[in-house]
């Protein structure tokens, strides 16, 4: 998989951008607030349909204007894609492959498998279950089209019967519905947990060498899916909390309030790992992310870096540079040093100014 090119008007502080890719190492260097990390977000909005800061599409259009357009040239297979995005402040985004309208966000998810990494996603392991699950989430609808069609339906499903939960403080006659909303939530939420209990499992079979080279030997880490019900207890556990919910107008009980732990030489470093061990911890998740793409989609993703090099200490610098080997990555930072001091090739370098991209010769 790799980005040819990327197209912008009217995308953030972008009111045109064109600008294309090696399929090595490409680099976006500039002072901060200029728009580097702007471009990693259209990409991801390309693959995913979904901005990664979770901003919506009203808020991701340049201030001054009513809409804004994203077009990615991929190669994928020795195929050429165009994905078309038609962003709009006030209704839906319209969404293109080759000219061909899609209607489902589902048609999209998988063309283009997109691994991204952000300084705050070295906060994932010692954040809230809400990281963790997005973290889960957001990697499962890009590789499995059954999972996004559950999720997508239990979301709604949570949705309506809070509002119904609400609804029947005013009007108790609406009670007989809610077994209803129940027995669907169980339907799609059992599906939802058993697809995430072989996630953890897949990634704690890769997360374990990775780990365990990353932190020289001496850190075994295995990740475990805590889930709220088991797809067992999932419909007797409603029934019991169901007057409990009624009375707090809110569903407590479901997959919506999983969570995963990871276990360093049998320690939770989320409640007493130190912060090293957690930024490693990390590091070899998101590591671990491009290996499931492999494995699962039989594809290389495209790795997007956000100025992560500047939260990681050498070693760990040296080691993620070291990981990329022959996957396309975009890479974002405020100065060039640390690839020029560690003699790391560079395919194609950019230096970003107030939403300008110019392309850098051997100069840098």
């Amino acid at each position: 998989m790799v980005i040819k090119s990327l197209e912008l008007a009217d995308f953030r502080n972008y009111e045109t951008l064109n600008i294309s890719f090696d399929k090595g190492t490409n680099i976006l260097y500039g002072d901060n607030a200029q728009g580097k990390t702007n471009i990693l977000e259209a990409i991801y909005v390309s693959a995913t349909t979904k901005s990664h800061k979770g901003s919506r599409d009203k808020e991701i259009i340049n201030f001054l204007k009513e809409e804004a357009h994203i077009r990615t040239y991929l190669e994928k297979e020795d195929v050429e894609y165009r994905v078309d995005m038609h962003l709009r402040k006030n209704k839906s985004k319209g969404i293109a492959i080759d000219g061909q309208k899609i209607k489902k966000a589902s048609e999209l998810l998988g063309l283009l498998n997109v691994v991204f990494f952000s300084p705050e996603d070295l906060s994932i392991i010692k954040n809230g279950p809400s990281e963790r699950r997005r973290f889960a989430d957001m990697e499962l609808c890009q590789l499995d089209d059954f999972y996004l069609y559950n999720l997508n339906h239990y979301n709604k499903i949570i949705n309506q019967r809070n509002k119904l939960l609400k609804d029947m403080y005013f009007n108790q006659g609406l009670r007989e519905t809610l077994n209803i909303w129940d027995s669907q939530l169980v339907s799609f939420g059992s599906k939802i947990i058993e697809r995430r209990k072989v996630f953890a499992e897949q990634l704690c079979e890769i997360i374990k060498d990775i780990h365990s080279k990353l932190s020289g030997g001496k850190e075994e880490i295995s990740v475990k899916y805590e889930p709220d019900v088991t797809i067992d207890n999932f419909e007797e556990k409603m029934k019991e909390n169901q007057e409990k919910d009624i009375k707090f107008k809110l569903t407590s009980t479901g997959p919506h309030r999983d969570d995963f732990s990871f276990i360093v030489n049998g320690i939770d470093i989320r409640k007493y790992g130190s912060q090293g061990q957690q930024r490693t911890a990390a590091l070899s998740l998101k590591l671990s992310e491009i290996e499931l793409v492999k494995k699962i989609a039989k594809d290389t993703p495209v790795l997007l870096l956000d100025d992560v090099l500047s939260e990681l200490d050498s070693n760990r610098q040296n080691y993620l540079l070291n990981s990329i080997g022959d996957i396309q990555t975009i890479i974002t930072c405020t100065g060039l040093d640390e690839f020029i001091n560690n003699r790391f090739e560079i395919d194609r370098v950019y230096k970003i100014t107030n939403g300008i991209a110019e392309m850098k010769g051997h100069e840098y």
